[in-house]
């Protein structure tokens, strides 16, 4: 199961927009249990401390990840959002308690059946996608549950999935994604991707796992290693990090940069 395994050792899906939320909201993450760790990158929890005077814009940047998520309050109600290639804004209430599963690249097909292209950039509710999945939530969660118990309940149902689905571990895919990953999306996909099949039969694989082609899931893993390097606004100019991570110019930095994260990255960055 190395393939599998080696997606999380290079790759680690942020969302620093959380730092914006402030003292009225929380947001952590909490790991899943280690025999997990390979599928889903993290639980997480998003919440208001208290009532808020006006409603939150709660902005999602493009992580390559599907997730998962519902209200504790409102279990009813769960969601599924696919891969995007730009960031999302969703709009919440005054006051919410929402948790999530964020599944790393190529897991959730994997463990569904379902291709990634169904869902990419729209969030779809979870009883029209997998049932089951959306009957568990709304069965075994409420709001009284504390993070111990939420986590108990999602690693025992999540083993399960595990254990009950033989993955299609395709070499292909995988190195590939292999590749990306160790350039941190910075090459050439028709000349630095040989895994002995076709372009045409790789975009299909990246589509049914991923949710786009291998073009733009390495335009979102150069922009989440940029989140991770944390350059300063000065750094970005007088180091040229936009040409060191293939961009031509530094407008064409920017613009994709906005695109995946909803600013520039002077804001973004804040320095």
């Amino acid at each position: 199961m190395e393939l599998k395994t080696s997606i999380r050792a290079l790759f680690t899906p942020m969302q620093p927009t959380v730092r914006q939320t402030g003292a009225e909201v929380l947001y952590h993450e909490f790991l899943p249990s280690l025999n997990l760790q390979p599928y889903i990158y993290c639980y997480w929890e998003l919440k208001t401390k208290h009532q808020l005077v006006v409603p939150f814009s709660y902005k999602v940047v493009a992580d390559g990840c599907i997730d998962i998520f519902f209200e504790l309050d409102n279990p009813q109600e769960s969601f599924v959002v696919g891969f995007c290639k730009r960031y999302t804004s969703f709009d919440l209430e005054n006051n919410f308690h929402y948790i999530g599963i964020r599944f790393l690249p190529t897991m959730f097909p994997q463990l569904f059946q379902i291709s990634a292209t169904e869902l990419s950039n729209k969030s779809e509710p979870l009883i029209n996608i997998i049932p089951a999945v959306a009957e568990f939530i709304e069965m075994r969660f409420n709001k009284s549950q504390n993070i111990q118990e939420i986590k108990l309940l999602l690693d025992d149902f999540f083993t399960l999935q595990v254990n009950n689905k033989p993955l299609n571990i395709d070499a292909r895919l995988y190195n590939a994604i292999d590749i990306i990953l160790k350039n941190f999306g910075v090459l050439n996909i028709e000349k630095d991707i040989d895994t002995g099949i076709s372009a045409r039969q790789l975009r299909r694989l990246f589509e049914f796992y991923i949710g786009d082609t291998p073009k733009t899931f390495s335009k979102v893993v150069r922009f989440q290693n940029i989140l991770k390097a944390k350059p300063s606004s000065q750094s970005l100019k007088k180091n040229k990090l936009f040409f060191e991570n293939g961009y031509y110019d530094q407008a064409h930095f920017i613009k994709d940069f906005k695109n995946f994260y909803g600013v520039t990255p002077a804001k973004a960055f804040g320095r």
